[in-house]
């Protein structure tokens, strides 16, 4: 099963999962900006055990989005496009190119200041709106251009996982980090025997969530992690289940609930003013013009010394144009805004810039390929 058929899958429900998501982001942000405001907060504040429920859903809900991601990449290393290295290095050197140069423009605004934590926040690709937007150009998009996109998301995202794992880290314990290593080790071992219980391995997961969290390395890295010690194989795999039955609670469940408890920005002056604070400057350049910077040039970089080359049907710039989406950071932009700063007044004016970021990339991509791909596409007729 290739990344055709991930892509068929994955954007089966993209337009109408992506319209839920915006549903509730707009939703959220007007609550915030009216006379419920203070309920709303509140509501999100509510006191559960080890934390309120903001808490239970960027650490609990977003591990199993993160188990989600990480069984879609397993099942990409193993049996999809990246498991032919010649095919994964194009997408894979595009998204180091994606990473780099973000964050280098971030911290050439940001270095040296309060904000420069947030560098890792432009890095990130949302997945699901990146390609739930490229879906709304039909046919005339080419299949190499959907299979790129799907493959630097993928990759985009497992480098987002290790900034968080390396750089997020707070009040670091070794002793939970090895224990929450041990748990999930031997549920490796279980696959080795080739266990199949899905009890086991989600306990497991659980018990390894619970350790990592307590030893200061976000906990949603357990669910990377844990994606991996699952069995998997070619047909009717374990993993390939679970990934099935997770592919709709994290796309209408988990997401909008995380778009709703952290899309709640209060628009005032002070907000409208940090637009032009450097740290919403880098995330602006980042997003909207070092995303599609750093994947073309890379990407021009090796395809020029013969190392990969262009996908099929797919010309320089309508390469380019995909590139814009990259720039749709969301999701795991915001998430890393939670865990780069602490500052309530950083953290708000991080979200808008990225809500104004990853629309305007949107907008840019959606637009340069419904130019190229019509033009590319009448050259055909004439031809």
């Amino acid at each position: 099963m290739g990344i055709t058929k991930l892509y068929s899958d994955f954007v089966g429900n993209d337009k109408s999962a992506g319209i839920t998501l915006i549903i509730c982001t707009i939703l959220s942000i007007i609550i915030a900006n009216s006379a419920f405001h203070t309920d709303y907060h509140a509501f999100w504040s509510t006191q559960l055990p080890l934390g309120n429920l903001e808490f239970w859903i960027n650490d609990g809900l977003m591990a199993i989005f993160f188990l989600f991601v990480g069984l879609e990449l397993k099942r990409e290393i193993y049996t999809g496009e990246l498991s032919n290295v010649k095919a994964a290095l194009l997408p894979i050197f595009a998204a180091i190119g994606g990473v780099l140069v973000p964050a280098g423009i971030f911290l050439f605004f940001n270095y040296g200041t309060p904000t420069q934590a947030g560098a890792g926040i432009p890095m990130a690709t949302d997945i699901a709106f990146a390609l739930g937007v490229l879906t709304l150009l039909g046919n005339r998009v080419p299949l190499g251009m959907k299979i790129f996109l799907t493959a630097l998301a993928v990759i985009d995202d497992l480098m987002a996982i290790v900034v968080i794992g390396i750089f997020y880290t707070s009040n670091f314990s070794l002793v939970y980090l090895l224990g929450a290593l041990e748990v999930l080790g031997i549920l490796g071992i279980c696959n080795k025997f080739k266990v199949n219980s899905i009890i086991i391995y989600l306990i497991g997961g659980v018990i390894a969530w619970y350790l990592m969290l307590q030893s200061g390395v976000h906990a949603t890295i357990a669910g990377v992690v844990l994606a991996f010690t699952i069995p998997f194989s070619e047909k009717n795999s374990l993993s390939e289940w679970l990934e099935h039955k997770l592919a709709k609670p994290v796309a209408f469940l988990i997401l909008p609930l995380f778009a709703l408890a952290n899309t709640a920005i209060e628009i005032d002056q002070a907000a409208v003013d940090g637009l032009t604070h450097v740290n919403s400057i880098g995330i602006f350049l980042g997003l909207v013009v070092g995303k599609p910077l750093g994947i073309f040039v890379f990407s021009l970089l090796v395809i020029s010394l013969g190392i990969c080359k262009l996908p099929t049907g797919v010309r320089w710039i309508q390469l380019f144009s995909v590139a814009c989406l990259a720039g749709i950071g969301f999701t795991m932009s915001i998430f890393i805004t939670n865990l780069a700063f602490t500052n309530h007044e950083d953290i708000v004016i991080s979200k808008m810039a990225i809500l104004i970021s990853s629309t305007l990339a949107a907008l840019i991509g959606y637009v340069f390929l419904s130019i190229t791909l019509a033009k590319s596409n009448a050259g055909k007729i004439e031809e």
